[in-house]
């Protein structure tokens, strides 16, 4: 069989002149081409199905089923236009990823007649098979039942796979007694409580304020490399990193990728699904090169949470589908390569009234400062109060090779606000006090606004090393990593958000009620929170160590592994938290949680497993291939009468070799062992822990470094695996 490497390599120059960029569309005349958007409906629809679908998305009510069927009627109508037979109820159960189960409009009446049909019940309701996706023991393997509801919120859409084109409809899904099993579920909820909660602090300041949105901002991290280079490698396939690799000599030390020109393959394929994207109204803004080699990295415009989470679920699948036509794979691995930059997904969060202010934007008149103030505010103290739940919901095996790895934000969760606003929350801290007078009343006019031209400038970097910074108008998550599903991170975020503000608004009434004025009462509970929150801020470089030593000093959590990590979600806290803004009830989150600790436990053995398989199948296969070259070279010079100082090089290659092949062979045996008593522990967290620090950290790094050791001694055709040098430089 031929070295899969160098067959791979042969091909890459013919694939390069294989890509061609199409003609440039408009891109609003494509854009939204496969939504069902309002515009859309309005042509499609009755007055009254049109009405019912306003009021659902807009008002929250429920469509009944009359309505239902006119909608389906209507949505049929315009598939079938464009090619559609079937359909789909697309939905995101808690794998991280999408599902779909098609059906079509195909069906037969009583008399044999076939027909076309897609009603009201079928758009609203359906029943796919959950046994076989994680419920974390909510229900038996046996009582497979489950439901998919319509989310009307996020409107649906057609999906192109080659010459098939599927109707797909944004659904939630839930057990038969009535548990979540998705990750879209949790997320409407901690939109609902957070949009409550924000509208009762912001009737302080505006009464016209009916209805608040949270919105998201995703940055996308990946890395593209050729599909048959990262054939020849199983790590990459089946774990989406390289297990083995030594650095190449160049690397990302010359600063050259980031924002260079995008390679003329790279950059057909970033068109190809760019115009993809469009057709199904993700509005993508930004493409550009990232730090590593290989690696790149696209952003949309802002939009409201849920729609945007689903959007970048549907950016993921979109991707990976598109590069195949390049004969390219996308690597959504927070660390597909060691030695270069992870990827992360930045979430830039923010609340936005339906009088158009965002709420996280300094204003231009006391009045507007002091509402930017109490939210900003608020966002400082919920972070604070459940730093440990926030860690937790970025929390993953793959996230783990990233978060603090001089790249990254470290585990420890601090905020980054810059000079300016530390300097207005020290003159608040300083000069509000219990005894409000006239004088203090000055507060009340810091012009924040002024600053605002300096203080985007401050913030340009953003402090790449925080987790959590302010950017001038909006808070950006950067810990997120880049295979996350975003609605994760943003569950969590809204619904500490949504308990802080309900606090906040109590303990302001609660001054109020004993006859002080309200600018004096949110205030002094504003002053309250800056006291008790500031220890979470950070302005320096949370790379350094000297932040590690100083977080501890200030009692910051510092979790850095995931089954320690996700402890959080199994705390009384947070159950708490969780069951008062009716986000989980208990039973959902102890599933979430055991689904978690499942998840990492499979990635870490499956990583296991295929080091295991590499190592014995690939690596010391060639090593002894090439022991056998260095022995017949040395038995010739022998027969030549040569003495043994004419190949002391060879002796002391086989010597290294052989030491290099003990100690992998060695520690894939003991790492064997200990993913079999791992296997065995009962109980998930303990079998985490096992597999956290029994198999991962005493064995993965001594056999990676080994190996990649005999990469550079074996000569470099019988090396069977492609090489960093080629996976990150040839496309």
């Amino acid at each position: 069989m031929p070295n899969l490497r160098f067959t791979a390599i042969n091909k890459i120059s013919s694939e390069a002149t294989k890509s061609s960029i199409s003609s440039p569309e408009k891109i609003t005349s494509i854009f939204n081409e496969n939504v069902f958007t309002l515009k859309t409906a309005r042509h499609y629809l009755s007055d009254d199905a049109y009405k019912s679908l306003i009021n659902s998305i807009k008002g929250g009510k429920k469509i009944d089923r009359t309505m239902g069927s006119n909608i389906a009627n209507g949505l049929k109508a315009w598939a079938e236009e464009k090619g559609v037979t079937h359909f789909t109820h697309w939905f995101q159960p808690l794998t991280g990823l999408s599902a779909e189960k098609h059906d079509s409009f195909f069906t037969l009446k009583g008399d044999g007649t076939p027909i076309q049909e897609f009603d009201g019940a079928a758009l609203i309701q359906q029943e796919p098979d959950a046994s076989s996706f994680p419920s974390g023991g909510l229900r038996a393997t046996f009582e497979a039942r489950g439901y998919t509801a319509w989310d009307p919120s996020s409107p649906a859409f057609i999906m192109e796979t080659g010459e098939g084109r599927t109707l797909c409809i944004p659904t939630i899904f839930v057990s038969y007694t009535g548990e979540s099993l998705d990750t879209k579920t949790p997320l409407l909820k901690a939109i609902v409580a957070l949009d409550k909660a924000a509208v009762d602090v912001c009737q302080y300041f505006d009464k016209n304020v009916t209805k608040v949105n949270a919105t998201l901002g995703w940055e996308q991290e990946y890395f593209v490399v050729d599909a048959g280079l990262a054939t020849a490698r199983p790590d990459l396939l089946l774990t989406g990193r390289t297990l083995f690799g030594h650095a190449p000599a160049k690397g990302q030390q010359l600063e050259d990728h980031y924002f260079g020109a995008i390679p003329e393959r790279v950059y057909a394929f970033m068109k190809d699904f760019e115009k993809e994207s469009y057709k199904l109204g993700i509005p993508l803004r930004t493409r550009h090169n990232e730090v590593a080699p290989a690696q790149f990295e696209c952003a949309p415009i802002f939009e409201e949470i849920n729609l945007a989470v689903d959007h970048n679920t549907l950016l993921m699948d979109v991707m990976n589908r598109v590069a195949k036509r390049h004969n390219l794979l996308v690597l959504l691995h927070e660390k597909p390569f060691a030695g270069v930059n992870g990827s992360g997904k930045h979430n830039n969060w923010s609340m936005s009234t339906d009088t158009g202010v965002n709420l996280l934007a300094p204003g231009k008149t006391p009045k507007t400062n002091l509402m930017f103030l109490t939210f900003f505010v608020n966002t400082i103290k919920a972070v604070h109060d459940y730093s440990e739940l926030i860690r937790a919901s970025i929390a993953s095996a793959s996230n783990d090779h990233r978060l603090g790895a001089n790249e990254a934000p470290p585990a420890i969760i601090s905020i980054f606000i810059g000079k300016y606003l530390t300097n207005v929350l020290e003159q608040i801290e300083q000069r509000v006090s219990g005894n409000f007078d006239e004088a203090d009343e000055a507060i009340l006019k810091l012009d924040i606004h002024k600053s605002i031209p300096e203080l985007m400038l401050d913030n340009t970097d953003r402090n790449r090393t925080s987790p959590f910074a302010f950017t001038g108008n909006k808070f950006e998550f950067r810990a997120v990593g880049s295979s996350a599903n975003c609605a994760g991170p943003m569950t969590v975020l809204n619904t500490v958000m949504a308990e802080t503000l309900k606090n906040f608004k109590k303990e302001v009434d609660a001054i109020i009620e004993k006859g002080e004025k309200k600018e004096v009462a949110l205030l002094q509970v504003i002053q309250r929170y800056i006291v008790d929150s500031k220890k979470v801020l950070f302005e320096g470089d949370g790379y350094s160590d000297e932040w590690e030593k100083e977080a501890k000093k200030r009692g910051l959590a510092n979790v850095k592994t995931t089954p320690k990590a996700l402890d959080a979600y199994a705390s009384d806290k947070a159950k708490k938290l969780f069951e008062d803004n009716h986000i989980y009830n208990h039973l959902e989150l102890e599933a979430r949680h055991e689904i978690m600790l499942e998840d990492y436990v499979k990635k870490v053995q499956i990583e296991a497993r295929v080091m295991g398989d590499l190592a014995t199948t690939q690596i010391l296969p060639s090593a002894v291939k090439y022991q056998n070259n260095l022995i017949e070279n040395v038995q010739g010079l022998k027969q030549l009468g040569l003495a043994d100082s004419s190949f002391h090089s060879q002796l002391d290659i086989l010597k290294k070799i052989s030491e290099h092949m003990n100690v992998i062979s060695q520690h894939v045996e003991s790492m064997i062992n200990a993913r079999k008593k791992a296997n065995d522990l009962k109980d998930t967290r303990e079998k985490a822990i096992a597999y956290c620090e029994e198999v991962k950290e005493k064995h993965f790094d001594t056999i990676r470094y080994h190996a990649d050791k005999l990469e550079l001694m074996i000569d470099d055709e019988l090396w069977p695996l492609p090489k960093y040098r080629e996976l990150l430089f040839l496309r």
